[in-house]
């Protein structure tokens, strides 16, 4: 296993995983609008493997390909929010999804189906699924940052006089997923194996959508639903 303490240059390490990037960006860049450059997220990419270097510590457990791939997909997402590519409308449309799954669930005491929400939100079936599919690329929550168990709760450890310390912030994030894990858990078994497949075992959208028998648009769907279920279930964490 690679540790911080090998030898190897920076040049040496950006080279050595110059492919893990790559992989990583086209994946990402799969669910964004074709105004984000690859470039871009391939640089953003190498600056969070970089970081991952600096930072990596192999007695934490986790294993440096691991480490820097939760490093470089932040770095990534770092710098497509720092675009706002995203058009108001389908921000706008998001929330209110998002809030709508909140009310029907919070009446029925079940989850949400896509028929409800629809009604709750007087559209018909077909707008819904259209909200969905734009609003695919807005759903850039980092699955691996904050549910990651070999690095996660280490990094939330600071050490201050030789005893841990969680300030206040480390804490609620700490908090936040574990909350968002058991989220995650009590969602539909399509909708969990849908992120499970896109997020850990990084299969693209086509790709799912063999693996359940849908289409690519379908499969579009089933994310985006999984994400604002999320969101409304998370609603006492988002500022």
């Amino acid at each position: 296993m690679y540790t911080k303490k090998a030898t190897l240059s920076i040049d040496a390490i950006v080279l050595k995983y110059d492919s893990l990037v790559k992989k990583i960006a086209y994946h990402l860049l799969a669910r964004l609008p074709s105004s984000v450059d690859i470039d871009d997220l391939i640089q953003a990419g190498m600056m969070g493997l970089i970081e991952a270097y600096k930072r990596f510590e192999s007695t934490k457990g986790a294993s440096f390909e691991t480490y820097a791939g939760i490093r470089i997909r932040g770095s990534m997402m770092d710098e497509v929010r720092k675009s706002d590519w995203a058009p108001r409308s389908v921000r706008r449309n998001s929330r209110a999804v998002a809030s709508a799954i909140r009310e029907v669930e919070s009446f029925s005491g079940r989850e949400a189906t896509d028929l409800e929400v629809a009604a709750h939100m007087d559209i018909s079936i077909d707008e819904y699924h259209d909200i969905l599919h734009s609003s695919m690329s807005t759903q850039l929550f980092s699955y691996e940052e904050m549910l990651d168990s070999e690095t996660g709760s280490h990094e939330l450890d600071i050490k201050v006089d030789g005893h841990t310390s969680q300030p206040d912030h480390l804490v609620e994030e700490a908090g936040f997923q574990i909350h968002l894990a058991q989220e995650i858990e009590r969602l539909p078994e399509r909708e969990k194996l849908v992120l499970s497949l896109y997020y850990n075992d990084e299969l693209n959208l086509k790709e799912i959508g063999a693996v359940l028998g849908v289409s690519e648009s379908r499969v579009s769907q089933i994310h985006s639903q999984a994400a604002m279920r999320l969101r409304s279930r998370l609603t006492d964490w988002q500022d």
